[in-house]
């Protein structure tokens, strides 16, 4: 896997920023078409997306910041530093969600219609996304004959047993076996390639791309076509995209964490229940309003 798609002398195109690009590019389309079915303008679409992008970079990076203070505390130089550690997706997504009301407050539009509007399509821009990561050797799962209970624990017990497994003569690493047929190698070069060197390893961003193609279709292709009420389909984006992060988490190798636990995992299961419970109340209270 190589992280750059073309060069021409000193300009390089990485995969990471083709993938956004294409699905920016295609989302903002999409964006327009429905903007057309519910008489927004296609300015105001065009400018939301724009908003909506910038707070959300802002939110993935800030948020990622947060949960490495003690590093950027001492390096505050690194902050801007965007490839000097990088962005979190629940950052992305609040940020997101901060510029749309901002921005809706501003148009005189319902917030939670721009989101309905917006939410599947980020879904089908998180999984086009993954496929940079997956060019990177990033957002990597651990080695595939890792025991499950190894995989389904905490991260320093995983190290704690990567770093004995190590140590481990080659007939006892061999009583480990391949849990799953289809791990993948990275190239050193790469984060994952790195830190586990010619091991297989879970695609988690493959797992993620996959799970973020099903929640996608399911919002765009089923609920947009039925009668909820405003804001349904954004806080369902909310609960699939929780549920998707929890899954891979279990996989992934070098999630954020939160006094012992995963961060995705705490703040996947936080937002989960708090969409969970609006859906509930503007539902009922949209079938009480008729």
């Amino acid at each position: 896997m190589n992280p750059i798609f073309l060069q021409i002398g000193s300009f390089k195109l990485s995969y990471y920023g083709l993938c956004y690009a294409i699905a920016f590019f295609i989302g903002i389309e999409l964006l327009k078409k429905e903007a057309d079915k519910k008489g927004i303008s296609k300015n105001i679409i065009e400018d939301y997306a724009f908003i909506a992008m910038l707070s959300g970079l802002l939110g993935g990076r800030l948020y990622y910041v947060l949960f490495n203070y003690t590093y950027y505390f001492s390096h505050p130089q690194d902050i801007i530093a965007v490839w000097k550690g990088g962005m979190a997706i629940h950052g992305g997504i609040i940020g997101g969600f901060i510029g749309t009301l901002i921005y809706a407050h501003r148009k005189k539009l319902n917030p939670f219609l721009l989101g309905d509007m917006v939410a599947p399509l980020l879904l089908l821009g998180q999984g086009i996304g993954r496929f940079g990561n997956l060019a990177n050797g990033e957002v990597h799962g651990v080695p595939t004959f890792t025991p499950l209970k190894v995989i389904f624990n905490l991260k320093p017990s995983f190290y704690q047993w990567y770093n004995s497994y190590n140590l481990m003569s080659l007939t006892e690493k061999a009583q480990y076996k391949e849990l799953v047929p289809w791990g993948l190698v990275f190239p050193t070069s790469s984060p994952a390639g790195s830190e586990f060197p010619n091991l297989p390893l879970h695609p988690a961003m493959l797992y993620e791309a996959a799970l973020n193609f099903i929640g996608f279709f399911f919002l765009y292709f089923f609920m947009r076509k039925k009668n909820y009420a405003t804001g349904t389909i954004w806080w369902t984006y909310i609960i699939i995209y929780s549920i998707n992060r929890i899954i891979v988490s279990f996989f992934r190798a070098e999630d954020l964490m939160l006094y012992g636990f995963r961060a995705p995992h705490v703040v996947s299961f936080i937002m989960l229940l708090i969409a969970a419970i609006i859906i509930i109340v503007i539902n009922k209270k949209s079938g009480s309003d008729k």
